[in-house]
């Protein structure tokens, strides 16, 4: 998590791009960012008022849907190779 101190009158887009984030996951320059205030989507322009986090959500790289089923599937081969 990092923290960052932005002036009154920042936009959300603005506290990413000052948080050096972009640097430290150089991926999310190439996708279209979306943003969030306390788990509620956020446009990049809102402006972020004092003590709010912001969340970067990453695009996803595997549907959730098939993600549950791989992992359904890896349990249910690890049970039957106990018994």
């Amino acid at each position: 998590m990092l923290q960052t101190v932005v002036a009154p009158g920042t936009t959300v887009g603005q506290a990413i791009m000052a948080s050096g984030l972009l640097e430290l996951e150089p991926a999310l320059r190439e996708a279209e960012l979306r943003a969030g205030v306390w788990n509620h989507r956020a446009a990049l322009d809102a402006m972020v008022r004092e003590g709010e986090r912001i969340e970067v959500y990453r695009p996803l790289t595997v549907d959730p849907k098939e993600a549950r089923r791989i992992r359904a599937d890896v349990r249910r081969r690890r049970g039957s190779k106990k018994g």
